[in-house]
Parts: structure tokens; sequence; C-alpha cells
């Protein structure tokens, strides 16, 4: 019967090497906190910017109009093209313009 590699003593002491400690862990949990923490705020902005961008103030009907729909499809396009431009600029290396 073959030896199983992944039940060896050296792959269990390389697994255990390898975890993160305790303090990693605090961290990696603090950046997705925030990374969901800037999503969310990142929603609420576009939804609202949109909104009052594209929704009338009277609303007549009680569903999205044609119009509506159509604004707020270019709305979020341009939002998250816009985003993804500056996290680009953001992230690159490059000395500003």
């Amino acid at each position: 019967m073959p030896r199983n590699p992944t039940r060896t003593p050296e792959f269990i002491s390389m697994a255990a090497n390898n975890a993160p400690s305790a303090l990693e862990k605090e961290q990696i949990f603090g950046l997705a906190e925030k990374e969901m923490e800037y999503r969310v705020d990142l929603f609420n902005k576009l939804t609202q910017t949109c909104f009052t961008k594209c929704i009338e103030n009277r609303h007549k009907e009680s569903e999205l109009n044609m119009g509506e729909n159509s604004c707020i499809d270019r709305c979020v396009s341009k939002y998250w093209q816009v985003t993804n431009l500056v996290g680009q600029l953001l992230g690159s290396n490059r000395p500003p313009m």
C-alpha cells in the first residue's frame, strides 16, 4: 500500500509552519472588514448618485419608466468605469499627471 504524502510528519510540520498566526489572522480579518465597508460605502454612493440623477422627484408611477431604467443603466456603467479607472491610477506606480 503506497504511503499517503499528506499524512507524513514532514507535511504536517510544513503545514503547521505555514499556518497564519493569530496576529496575521486578525490582520487578514481586519482587511476583509475594511474591504466590506468600502464596498458597502461604494454601493450606497452609487445608489444615491444614480437615484438623484435619474429618478424624478414626483413619483408618477410605482415602477421605473423606460427613460429612468436607461438612465440608471448608463449611470451605473459610468460609475463603475470611473471607479475602476481611479483604482488603476491609484494602484499604479506612475507619478501623478
